[in-house]
Parts: C-alpha cells; structure tokens; sequence
C-alpha cells in the first residue's frame, strides 16, 4: 500500500498548504530551509521545490539549493504496510494550484513532441523510503486537487515497501529494463515502473513513459500532462536523502523534429551489435520495443538503425528516437540523450503502428551499416 493522496491528509490541511506555498514564493538565492508542512519556494526561475510533509504531523526539514534539495530533518515515522510520511520533491508543471515559473503545463500529451529530463541523487543507508520519479496526468487541464493517473518512476527502493497495486509484468523503457505495477489508491491510478537496483542518476525522455502508459490503455493521447516531479517517499528516517540536480523540459509542436544524423562510429565488423524486437500485437495494430546493444569493443557515438518492416505495416507515432518510413523502410536514429552506446552499453525506442493483414516481424537489422544479430 502507498499514499491515499500525496497533499491532501485532511481538508483542512490543503487548505493551509495552499497558504503556506505562497506566502513562501519567491526564488531561493542561497540555501534556503524549509519545515512548514506544505511550505514550497523556487529555484532557478523554473521549478518549485515542496517540503509537502502530507502524512504525518512530525517534524519535516529541507535545506533547498540552487539546483535541488535536501532533507535536514526526518521525524516521522510510517508503517511500512501503508503509505509514506512525505514527499519532499522538485517539480515543473502545477501541482495543488502552486504552478512553476513560466511553465507550459497543463498540455496535451497529443501536443508533446519530448520532455527530456535528467536527475541526479544523493541515497543514504538506515532508512527506508523510495526515490521517485512522477508524472501526473488528467483528462481536463487541471492545475489543483487530485489527478487520474499518475506514473512513478522508481529509481531506488530501500526496505520492505512496494507501489501501489501488483506486478503486471516488465517493459524495456529509456535503456533499462522495470518491473511494471498497476493498481489504485482510491483517489488516483497509478502505474509505476521500478527499478531492480538503485539508480543514481538518469537522463531520459518522459514520453518514453507515458507512451508505455498510452499503450496499456491507461490514458489517451487527449488527457493533459500537468506536472512532473522528482523526489523521496520516506517511510522511516531519510536525513541527507538529496535531489542534487533536476532538469526537466517539456516540448510541444506534435512530431519530433527530424535530428540530421551526427559523425557516427560504425561498430567494427558484423557481430557488434544485437536487437531485441518485441510486440504487442491486437487485430488492427500493434506496438514495438526494439533494444539496441553495442557488442563491440568501440564506443558508438550517434547511431542510426535500418530495416525494414513487412507488409501492411505502417507506423503512426515514435518515442525515444526519430523515427520515419518511406514504403517499407524504417529509419531509427537516436535524440539528443541516448546517442552514445558503450561497449556493452543498451538504448531502447518503440512505436505504434497500423496493422493490414498477417503479422510478421523485421528479418534484419543494421546499426550503422553493420549487420546486427537477433537478441
């Protein structure tokens, strides 16, 4: 079990978080601490740092920086079969009528062509909490209460808590492999996408997410994205628990632009590279997740992947990578994050596309001009 609501515990404390965040306003010049309960400043004229205690009536401090946050001061204590004590988090977008500076949320998602974003934490041993990475989504472009659906993204678990619902399988999203849940906490759906091992630091786009959020029918291309958030869930403990960076954009404009293809490194020979095709196929359409893999010794700097789809065919929409056709040719080329694969090193994009008649999958890829193998 997790939180029924992340700000809201009674009516009545809403109500005094609402106050609370705007007599605080204004921009953090220099380290700036926090301990009322729903109490918010900003940071580098574009995101709004919350203390947002929500769960407990226990003391709650954080030291807010130039680029992030700190929690200073941690006296709650949650039971770890239900919800945690906070979530002291970094956000853009509108959350509980406090909306960032300048931003450009609510949007619908239909209208969203990336939302690259980055995070980098600070973890601490002894206590037990979750960092999160969430996207909260609604039907209506809605800038208080509560929303319909909200994605969690978890880079770190510590102790014997989970998310909301149960398993319902895994996705290769953003270069990683999750485990996915789904369930509801009474006020909101929820799918959250968990990490098997701490991560530290990430760059990635969010659409990648909410596309695999579209495609399991959760919401449709016409509900708003409203707000994005990153943070910590503490059920016991969590002092020195940090944001240290959080950048995140959200771009409008429909289809991604095509990116010109950048000074590449063919990987050497025939055998340096591998791809994972997997499908959600349904009578008229389907979806794809295609994993790339360097197997070669060099580093691939900016790659581009070709092959081509059978028969009836036709893709409608990409995340994760530009991607175009031209009769039966596909064309993958990386975006701006995800262009340098390491030896060794994993990248994952996917599509929708139209289905007309028998299913059948790409016989052959190449990375570059090289010929891949099937993972």
């Amino acid at each position: 079990m997790k939180r029924p609501l992340r700000a809201l515990a009674a009516a009545g404390l809403l109500a005094a978080g609402a106050i609370v965040a705007v007599a605080l306003g204004g921009t953090a010049s220099a380290d700036t601490q926090i301990c009322e309960q729903y109490g918010s400043t900003t940071i580098g004229g574009k995101y709004v740092v919350q203390n947002n205690r929500w769960g407990t009536s226990a003391q709650q401090c954080i030291n807010v920086t130039s680029t992030g946050f700190s929690i200073t001061r941690q006296d709650g204590v949650g039971s770890t079969s239900g919800a945690p004590v906070s979530y002291p988090s970094i956000f853009v977008g509108c959350h509980y009528t406090n909306c960032s500076p300048g931003t450009n949320l609510p949007v619908q998602v239909k209208n969203i062509s990336s939302a690259p974003g980055s995070i980098s934490y600070n973890y601490v041993s002894g206590a037990i909490y979750d960092a999160a990475y969430d996207i909260w989504l609604d039907p209506s472009p809605k800038k208080d209460g509560v929303n319909q659906m909200e994605i969690m993204i978890w880079l770190n678990r510590q102790g014997p808590i989970q998310p909301i619902g149960s398993p319902v399988g895994n996705a290769s999203i953003a270069g990683r492999t999750w485990e996915v849940w789904r369930g509801s906490n009474g006020s909101n759906n929820v799918i959250s996408y968990v990490a098997p091992s701490a991560i530290p630091s990430m760059s990635f786009d969010a659409m990648a997410f909410i596309n695999d959020t579209k495609n399991r029918g959760a919401i449709t291309s016409d509900w708003y994205l409203t707000s994005i958030q990153a943070g910590f869930e503490p059920w016991q403990g969590g002092v020195g628990l940090a944001v240290n960076s959080f950048s995140q954009s959200v771009n409008t404009g429909g289809t991604t632009p095509t990116t010109p293809p950048p000074t590449t490194t063919p990987p050497p020979g025939n055998a340096a590279c591998s791809v994972k095709y997997t499908t959600n196929v349904w009578n008229n359409g389907f979806t794809a997740d295609v994993t790339v893999t360097n197997t070669g010794s060099s580093t691939v700097n900016g790659w581009t992947l070709n092959y081509n789809l059978p028969s009836g065919q036709t893709i409608s929409g990409s995340w994760n990578a530009t991607v175009t056709q031209s009769g039966s040719a596909v064309t993958a080329r990386n975006l701006s994050y995800n262009g340098t694969l390491a030896p060794g090193a994993s990248t994952s994009f996917g599509y929708q596309a139209t289905l007309n008649g028998a299913f059948a999958t790409p016989t052959s890829f190449t990375l570059n001009g090289a010929t891949c193998t099937r993972a």
